[in-house]
């Protein structure tokens, strides 16, 4: 029932029922409840009453001589909520619904305690001249702001794979990291009268390489070139005619090149490798290699776990910064990551060239927290969801390959996604360098300085 409740709001209820049974009550009431929110001095509910000049103690007290008409002979050690008390859970769940919240906070409860006008509490509080009317006005407010910036300003990448995104999947093919690998899976594809490369193909050309890290890796989760060819052998016949060197690939091919170069990207690298193409597999979900490997009874996270694992070891400065970036949508109660927190990112992180140039201008991370904070506000409590990243996140990070690969670097650095962020001069995180006086021609100068000096 209490799944969707925030820490905070959890502690109010957890906190009424311990204040129940220390009173040996029979039940919690909502006044139960109103006793906790007087224990929590930081929430904003209880900044209302305070604002209002209405002590804490005076609010815990009305409460207490309010339950003395309610307490009962206790029978039992059990101890549930009253019909009341239920009714303020319920009110909450409506209104977090209402206002499209995915979690129930404590200013929902606040307002259930108080949305009715006839309740004891509403009663209560107004005999200690609280503006009840006036709180619901407030929080409805607060409500409709964070339902407003809860869709990130800088939006996210449709769902469906667009035509100008092929030329990204053709720039692959002749990257060194790969170019061997996509020759062989055409070389597959001609000597099979196949027309269309499939993932199947890409992966069986992967598998060749039996000396390679991936190979092994995949080795050991029952995946090599004879599991996958028998497999293969079982699940697909295709007839057609290949021409010429033209690559046509089928959707899910498609898609899974797009996914391993996002993931490259998120990574750290420059360039898409083989790993990056099976991680491609594994996130797409989709396709006869994927299906192969559920039918070798492989385990998608134990897999991908194995091949990050490697890559994580060498503590890429992308991966970290893309980290911290994750973890302040969390602290933000977000699950999309904007160009304005991958600069949290480069700043948290201290030690690379972008956070060193950021530094020399007077920025510090307290102080580009609280911009990008009135820029974007908190949104609703972050969940296990999958945190994305914005279209705007993404253009950066792809600009930011493009300059590590331009000056032959096999890594992304803070400095390439310094420089790629001042590229996008409307995005939200020069928007928070621009609030703190810094521009992109010292940004620029700044990281041609830092770099020359390395």
């Amino acid at each position: 029932m209490f799944e969707k409740f925030t820490e905070k709001a959890l502690q109010i209820v957890t906190g009424a029922k311990k204040i129940a049974e220390e009173n040996d009550f029979e039940k919690i009431y909502p006044e139960h409840i109103l006793i906790a929110f007087t224990a929590q001095k930081s929430c904003f509910s209880t900044k209302l009453l305070t604002m209002s000049k209405i002590s804490l103690e005076a609010v815990a007290d009305s409460a207490i001589k309010n339950l003395e008409t309610k307490k009962t002979i206790k029978k039992s050690d059990f101890i549930g909520f009253s019909d009341s008390a239920k009714n303020v859970l319920k009110g909450s769940f409506d209104l977090a619904r209402k206002a499209k919240s995915s979690s129930i906070t404590t200013e929902h409860l606040f307002l259930s305690l108080i949305e009715d006008r006839k309740s004891p509490i509403t009663y209560l509080l107004e005999d200690l001249g609280f503006d009840t009317d006036k709180a619901k006005t407030v929080l409805g407010r607060l409500f409709e702001k964070k339902s407003r910036k809860n869709e990130h300003p800088e939006g996210i990448l449709p769902k469906k794979y667009v035509s100008e995104e092929y030329s990204k999947v053709l720039s692959i093919i002749e990257e060194p990291e790969s170019k061997s690998i996509f020759e062989h899976a055409v070389a597959k594809l001609t000597a099979s009268n196949y027309e269309i490369l499939g993932t199947e193909q890409i992966v069986q050309s992967i598998l060749e390489d039996s000396t390679s890290d991936i190979s092994k890796i995949m080795s050991e989760h029952g995946i090599n070139l004879d599991s996958f060819g028998t497999k293969l052998k079982e699940m697909t016949s295709r007839k057609a005619e290949y021409e010429e060197k033209q690559i046509i690939f089928t959707p899910n091919a498609f898609k899974t090149i797009l996914l391993a170069i996002e993931t490259a990207k998120e990574l750290g690298e420059a360039t898409v490798k083989p790993e990056h193409i099976i991680l491609g597999v594994i996130k797409a979900k989709s396709g006869i290699a994927y299906n192969i490997f559920k039918s070798l009874k492989v385990n998608d996270d134990n897999l991908a776990h194995q091949i990050i694992k490697p890559i994580e070891k060498q503590m890429p400065e992308t991966l970290t910064i893309l980290r911290l970036a994750k973890n302040e949508a969390r602290r933000l109660g977000r699950n999309i990551v904007g160009s304005e927190l991958i600069l949290l990112g480069i700043i948290a992180q201290s030690a690379g060239v972008g956070a060193v140039v950021l530094s020399k201008l007077g920025i510090n991370i307290k102080d580009a927290r609280n911009e990008v904070e009135k820029l974007i506000g908190y949104g609703d409590k972050y969940s296990d969801t999958e945190i994305i990243f914005s279209k705007r996140a993404k253009l950066i990070l792809e600009r930011a390959a493009k300059k590590a690969k331009k000056h032959n670097l096999r890594m992304i650095s803070s400095a390439n996604l310094l420089w790629a962020i001042t590229q996008e001069p409307t995005s939200l995180a020069m928007k928070v360098l621009e609030n703190l006086g810094a521009d992109t021609v010292e940004i620029t100068q700044g990281i041609l300085k830092e770099l020359n000096e390395c």
